[in-house]
């Protein structure tokens, strides 16, 4: 066993994901010696660029940006760092079986001449509705990178904050707060049927209400998902999402660079096997291999169960907190899908290539009954028969990811339930790659004599590649009861935990998932106030 540094460092991070990366960048700004701590051979979690196959640069996991809080990237200078993003246009493409198809732009005007093909009143009710969910979500944006207040409150400093959390609503009307408790609670489908239609711009719409969820468009809580995707934007223009030049890497590269350069030191190929406590006090961290690092705080950058069931000794917690732990849903239902292309995929509703169509996200999801049966599946244990595909080429923006004349695409689907009843995916997912291609063969017959290679990454290979709990990629379930006040548990959501200097920092903490940077930012600044 190597010997233990005492207090080399003031603070410990364990995890490298971008969120974890976020919290060193801030807290080395601030003077304090910082330790990141990444169990992989790189970092970033699943915000990574992998070379999967030769000359082929895939963003692995994550894949697209839009979250990433404008003042991290301020704050943390990541464009000096080589943080680049190319904003999507047209934002989605929709085939449908008909024939037709639908195109969502940047341009306004170009989107509702595309709904109106599909509904003239629609298309009159389209502006209405991107202007109500720009004044929900600067609403619930400015939640992001707030410390959630004690619940339940406890004393009168606790009201004080509920009362300034009631102040960001003052300027909503009657009609808008109504829409606002609405999107907390209502589905997807429901809070879409009021504005709209057509099923075909319904649906579209609706995809960003399930994806990552455990739920269909026809589950309460599932409004909010929708919300939380037009929550971010790029170059200052709301609710657009983008490519990153280099891929999602070129992220956490730019945020680890940032920390780099103040000071903070990061190891990869170092796996923590536990957090080292005594009379309650987190002092370090042991590694796999025996070394023991000793420091005043340790932030965990891994989801709450990792980092409460794995990492700890069941003796340094309460008891009902380890059973609030334990209940805490965390298993995924998303699969992650990468091919490389020797081409582009010809749609028939849409023959060409390459078009705008390959620029886009493309769903193939042609109702909103279509994602409910998709969930229905997946609710009794088996991946959908007939799942809801998003697809992505970033090689249309940036080509440098792939040989001349190659392409990359990332295939993200809804649903594939972690456990499987009466299987698993070791059995299952070569015969579900296959599947796959079939349902995109129906709408792509070139799909299969177009791919050079694929790889698969079930909710079983998630959690085994980016040692993320269930496979989740959002470090737990984004419902509404495991949200804001209650992420992870009630009395347990301003990044502080039960052990004294042990904080959370990754997406089991508030706001949650996604590439944004706000569970680290906040995390962060709490450290600093304690310290």
């Amino acid at each position: 066993m190597m010997k233990a540094v005492a207090n080399t460092f003031d603070v410990i991070i364990v995890g490298g994901g971008h969120n974890g990366l976020v919290t060193a960048a801030y807290l080395v700004r601030a003077g304090r010696r910082v330790l990141v701590l990444e169990t992989r051979e790189l970092v970033g979690g699943c915000a990574v660029t992998e070379e999967v196959w030769p000359g082929f640069k895939v963003s692995t996991a994550s894949y697209l940006a839009s979250l990433l809080q404008q003042k991290v990237i301020r704050d943390l200078e990541l464009e000096r760092f080589g943080y680049k993003i190319d904003a999507k246009d047209p934002a989605f493409f929709s085939p449908f079986p008909d024939g037709r198809y639908f195109f969502m732009w940047q341009d306004r005007a170009k989107t509702l001449a595309e709904i109106a093909k599909f509904s003239p009143r629609d298309a009159e009710a389209y502006p209405k509705y991107e202007d109500r969910l720009e004044r929900l979500a600067q609403v619930a944006e400015s939640l992001l990178l707030t410390t959630p207040p004690n619940f339940p409150p406890s004393g009168a400093g606790d009201f004080i904050e509920y009362l300034k959390l009631a102040g960001r609503m003052r300027g909503l009307s009657k009609k808008e707060v109504v829409s606002l408790v609405k999107i907390f609670t209502q589905s997807a489908a429901d809070f879409l049927d009021e504005w709209f239609e057509s099923e075909q711009v319904k649906v579209t719409l609706a995809t960003d209400g399930v994806i990552g969820a455990n739920g269909g468009p026809r589950s309460p809580g599932t409004a909010y998902i929708l919300l939380h995707h037009c929550m971010g934007g790029v170059g200052g223009h709301r609710g657009l999402w983008g490519f990153v030049r280099g891929g999602m890497g070129a992220v956490s590269n730019a945020i680890a660079d940032s920390a780099k350069s103040k000071g903070a030191v990061i190891r990869t190929n170092a796996t923590v096997s536990k957090i080292l406590v005594r009379d309650g006090r987190a002092y370090g961290v042991a590694l796999a291999e025996g070394e023991e690092i000793r420091a005043k705080i340790v932030a965990s950058n891994l989801d709450p169960k990792k980092t409460f069931l794995e990492l700890l000794n069941p003796s340094d917690l309460d008891p009902d907190f380890v059973d609030g732990i334990r209940k805490f849903r965390i298993e995924g239902t998303s699969l992650k899908m990468n091919l490389a292309l020797r081409g582009l995929p010809e749609f028939t509703a849409l023959p060409g290539a390459p078009g705008p169509q390959h620029r886009a996200t493309m769903h193939i999801c042609p109702s909103v009954e279509y994602i409910e049966r998709a969930w229905d599946d997946a609710k009794y244990g088996r991946p959908s028969q007939s799942p809801l595909i998003e697809m992505t080429i970033p090689t249309m923006y940036d080509p440098t990811l792939a040989p001349q004349g190659h392409h990359i695409m990332g295939i993200f689907l809804q649903y594939a339930p972690y456990t499987l009843r009466d299987s698993n995916w070791d059995r299952e997912r070569k015969r579900y790659t296959e599947r796959i291609l079939d349902v995109i063969e129906e709408y792509c017959p070139n799909i299969r004599s177009i791919i050079v290679d694929k790889q698969t990454l079930t909710p079983l290979d998630l959690e085994r590649r980016f040692h993320i709990t269930g496979g989740n990629i959002f470090h737990g379930e984004m419902s509404l009861d495991q949200m804001f006040v209650l992420r992870p548990l009630a009395g347990w959501a301003r990044y502080r935990t039960p052990v004294k200097g042990l904080y959370l920092c990754g997406s089991g903490a508030h706001p949650g998932g996604g590439v944004m940077g706000a569970p680290g930012h906040n995390a962060a600044r709490e450290i600093m106030r304690d310290s």
